[in-house]
């Protein structure tokens, strides 16, 4: 469910589950109020990374770069 609400394409299938790439996670910001990801999901896997933590200045700053 949640790979198709992810604007960033950042939802992959992994080799046994599915993963998402830091790289083009911005958690929404740019596109929604909250992780779309995190809303839709049946089963509350989608945890934060606490190794990396990304400030709402940095999550701003990866979706322009994304979408310019």
């Amino acid at each position: 469910m949640c790979m198709p609400e992810c604007p960033n394409d950042a939802i992959y299938m992994g080799a046994k589950i599915f993963e998402i790439n830091p790289d083009k996670c911005t958690e929404c910001v740019g596109h929604y109020d909250k992780p779309t990801c995190v809303s839709v999901c049946p089963i509350d896997c989608i945890k934060p990374d606490l190794n990396r933590v990304e400030s709402l200045d940095e999550l701003a700053e990866k979706y322009v770069r994304l979408t310019s």
